[in-house]
């Protein structure tokens, strides 16, 4: 057994190790302010995202092990906090000075639910604590007014548009400014233009992420999103039939071309849960979503069931991990959406240096 010192603290504490970083919590900076107090000690844990995954599980660890290997140690307060690293690039940082990591979440085409995933990513993010934006960047078919449950115009201030407030999330679509009834017939360059402009005119303010829910395929407003910011990575949304799995490695591909990192697949409506029994009928197919992350080596975030819940809180405004936090229809997607966090810390971790932009004409 050691004795209770800061010295013999820190160095037991190095045996926890962050399984995503692959290096321990001290080494990473993790500890902070750690004090001893008689024979009780408190310290800090400062994780690189609130939605941190495995945080209890540090917690725990921690404990045990400065129990069993500290000799008359006390009580172990422990305090979780996050500071989200920012993506920095010499493009975004004019746009976006606040922003700290930009996310597009992208499909290879329409009807894979990728409007539900991303909105209730949003959501799960800020119920974590994090600081989240929600830009609907799908101007011919904005979803956010209905599935935020959102009827008013955002208002302006010091020449900026001002984004709405709801779960936790500040949101801005072409839809808050149109008539619902009315079809947005515009040009890429006119649609490309209004995605520069949420991104210039809205006061954003202060975030940890900012989401944006891609219209579906690889068309202008995904190039010029990339180009323009650059994004800090993708999350595809593709269901398991293999025409959606086509779609999802061009959209793969297209990502790859800009130097926008992919930082996963999530399969949604992996399958069908009957409300009544319970039981689990693939209606199209399986595991297809996971076999693509697999052949095109980037990480499956997770899986989301086809549920009756998840399309009915979409009609009525209310994101299903909002509504229902502890189903298990809430508990998969907000495990996507830690996942999401983890492979942004990774990714800062990893690979520091700025990323080079290819321009496509």
């Amino acid at each position: 057994m050691k004795e209770l010192t800061i010295e013999n603290v820190l160095d037991t504490l190095k045996s926890v190790v962050d399984p995503d970083l692959k290096k321990d919590i001290v080494t990473l900076g993790f500890v902070r302010n750690l004090t001893i107090s008689g024979n009780n000690v408190s310290f800090e844990l400062q994780l690189t995202t609130p939605s941190c995954p495995i945080r209890d599980r540090f917690v725990e660890q921690c404990k045990e092990i400065l129990h069993s290997t500290i000799d008359g140690i006390g009580t172990i307060n422990i305090t979780l906090t996050a500071n989200v690293r920012a993506h920095t690039h010499n493009l975004k940082d004019p746009l976006l000075p606040g922003v700290k990591n930009t996310i597009a979440i992208a499909s290879g085409k329409g009807g894979v639910g990728k409007s539900t995933v991303a909105v209730n990513v949003a959501v799960a993010l800020a119920m974590d604590g994090a600081r989240v934006g929600f830009l609907d960047t799908d101007v011919y078919g904005p979803s956010a007014p209905l599935m935020f449950g959102i009827q008013q115009r955002p208002q302006a201030a010091n020449n900026k548009l001002m984004p709405i407030e709801k779960y936790g999330v500040k949101i801005m679509s072409i839809g808050f400014l149109i008539n619902p009834m009315d079809a947005v017939i515009w040009r890429g360059p006119l649609a490309s233009g209004a995605v520069k402009q949420f991104l210039t005119d809205v006061e954003w303010g202060e975030l940890d992420y900012l989401i944006f829910d891609l219209p579906p395929g690889t068309g202008d407003v995904q190039l010029t999103l990339a180009q323009t910011i650059p994004l800090t990575g993708a999350v595809i949304v593709t269901t398991p039939q293999d025409v959606a799995l086509a779609d999802a490695k061009k959209g793969l591909v297209m990502f790859n071309r800009v130097n926008v990192p992919v930082l996963g697949i999530v399969e949604n409506m992996s399958f069908y849960l009957c409300s009544a029994c319970g039981h689990r009928d693939n209606i199209f197919d399986s595991g297809g979503g996971k076999k693509t992350a697999e052949e095109l080596n980037v990480p499956f975030l997770g899986e989301i069931p086809l549920h009756t819940e998840i399309r009915h809180s979409g009609d009525v405004g209310i994101p299903i991990v909002y509504k229902q936090p502890t189903s298990l229809l809430a508990i998969s997607i907000r495990q996507i959406a830690q996942q999401i966090a983890a492979q942004i810390s990774i990714q800062h971790l990893g690979h520091p240096e700025k990323p080079k932009l290819e321009i496509l004409l």
